[in-house]
């Protein structure tokens, strides 16, 4: 058996290898159709007692733009905004919202959650998505449908958020 002293050179060579991973990486989730990051901007607000409270996000699609009031300090909308920005699609959802899946699930263990009106952005946690609701009629409470904040746009506005390409990212 030979051994061989390691030199300064061979040590550092070894710690730079260990840096750029190894077994206990991670692998990448996989990406879902039509849902991408965009480039960095504004990071979620810092934590503490309702930080995130009165947090404005925009939607904006090529012909409009739609903010939301973040209401809540919750998991879930903690974990909505460490996501931002990004791009999503919206489509029409069963005449009552406009709905997007996000490029994954939020945690939201310990949300609570919430009967939607009008104007509420909720999050429905079985589906994964994100739903802007302007027809509440007959939707009652529910643990699944956790808030995430309201906005102020005619169901016009909304039709024009629906499609690919929609950016949402924190306001400053």
């Amino acid at each position: 058996m030979i051994r061989i002293a390691p030199s300064a050179g061979a040590v550092v060579l070894l710690a730079l290898v260990a840096a750029c991973g190894g077994p206990t990486e991670q692998p990448a989730a996989p990406a879902m159709p039509s849902v991408t990051s965009a480039p960095a901007a504004a990071p979620a607000p810092p934590a503490g007692d309702d930080a995130v409270v009165g947090t404005v996000v925009r939607f904006t699609s090529a012909t409009t733009s739609v903010d939301v009031t973040i209401g809540e300090d919750s998991p879930a909308t903690r974990d909505f905004l460490s996501m931002l920005p990004l791009t999503i699609s919206v489509e029409e959802y069963s005449g009552r919202e406009k709905i997007s899946y996000l490029p994954r699930e939020l945690n939201h263990e310990g949300s609570p959650g919430s009967d939607p009106e009008n104007g509420d952005l909720i999050y429905f946690t079985p589906w994964g998505n994100l739903g802007f609701y302007y027809n509440t009629s007959g939707v009652d409470y529910s643990d699944q449908t956790l808030h995430i904040g309201t906005y102020n746009a005619s169901l016009d506005q909304l039709t024009q958020l629906e499609g690919e390409n929609v950016t949402v990212q924190v306001v400053e």
